[in-house]
């Protein structure tokens, strides 16, 4: 297996390793990079105006409406009031996107984000997560927890390859069945990922490196000897999930092309891929894998113990 970057900037840390450097200074400097970069402003709400708007902004991403909200504005101040994450980002006065999470025993969970459709493309989300990390290093936070979709493939190459975050537990049906614009009526299983802000992995994220791994010389439906790399969860022609094998020292995991798509296409296709990706990653990690990485190309790569 191969991921990037192979070593870290100074050529003697540990992608693990504390940081030696400022780490609130440097996650403040690429927080601006980012923000300017995306032509965002990013800063804190507070008025019930601003939860308003907020809410409104997550109804348009996850085509709800407001009599079956993801937030509420009260739930928004109170998270703000309790010392919480609550943010809007602005193009021009007007809020394009936005991200709330709240304060647990060992940092943060971010328990929300979206940006608005129109916005999408030029790297907010990014700059969204980037100033998340200054803040919490600015308020002597330093890990951070959040779920995603494992079946959704830029989501993996975002929270994994992009920022560096480490998958920790899979999660079957975390929020019950979703009846939302994006999810349908389905299962919401979840991938919990951590992210640990003190470590130079991460930093390095805020400059622009990233650490996505490529299963090599693996190519997919290919199998390489018993007790070495194995394919477990492939698409088979008609695009549908074929579990494969689980036995390997190292094991790729497909994500469909296009999850959110097939929802609306095929959804019996949709639910075999949910039941197929809990079937396979869910009872890798629940055995105690180690999920290394995702590459370009749509692989989970997991192995016994944690990447070396």
């Amino acid at each position: 297996m191969t991921s990037t970057p192979q070593r870290a900037r100074g050529g003697c840390l540990s992608l693990d390793s504390p940081d030696p450097r400022d780490p609130r200074e440097r996650a403040a400097a690429a927080a601006e990079r980012a923000t300017q970069a995306a032509g965002v402003e990013i800063r804190e709400l507070h008025s019930p105006a601003d939860m308003f708007e907020a809410c409104r902004l997550f109804e348009r991403v996850w085509r709800t409406d407001s009599t079956s909200p993801l937030m509420t504005i009260e739930l928004m101040l109170v998270l703000a009031h309790c010392g919480g994450y609550v943010v809007g980002g602005y193009e021009g006065g007007r809020m394009t996107a936005a991200a709330a999470g709240l304060l647990t025993p060992t940092g943060l969970h971010s328990h929300i984000a979206g940006v608005d459709e129109g916005s999408r493309g030029r790297d907010i989300g990014y700059a969204l997560k980037t100033h998340q990390r200054a803040w919490c290093l600015a308020h002597d936070i330093t890990e951070v927890t959040w779920t995603y979709d494992p079946l959704v493939g830029r989501n993996a190459w975002f929270n994994l390859a992009k920022l560096g975050a480490i998958p920790v537990e899979y999660l079957p049906n975390f929020y019950g069945r979703r009846s939302d614009g994006l999810n349908g009526d389905a299962p919401s299983d979840r991938l919990l990922v951590r992210w640990d802000l003190s470590t130079e992995r991460v930093a390095l994220t805020g400059e622009g490196v990233s650490h996505g791994i490529e299963p090599d010389p693996v190519v997919a439906g290919a199998e390489v000897g018993a007790g070495a790399t194995v394919v477990g969860l492939d698409a088979g022609p008609d695009g549908r999930p074929i579990v494969g094998r689980l036995d390997g020292d190292v094991v790729l995991v497909r994500v469909p092309r296009d999850i959110e798509t097939l929802r609306g296409t095929d959804p019996d296709s949709a639910d075999a891929w949910r039941m197929a990706m809990r079937d396979v990653l869910g009872v890798l990690m629940a055995e105690g894998r180690a999920v290394w990485g995702f590459s370009r190309q749509g692989w989970y790569v997991v192995g016994r113990s944690p990447q070396p």
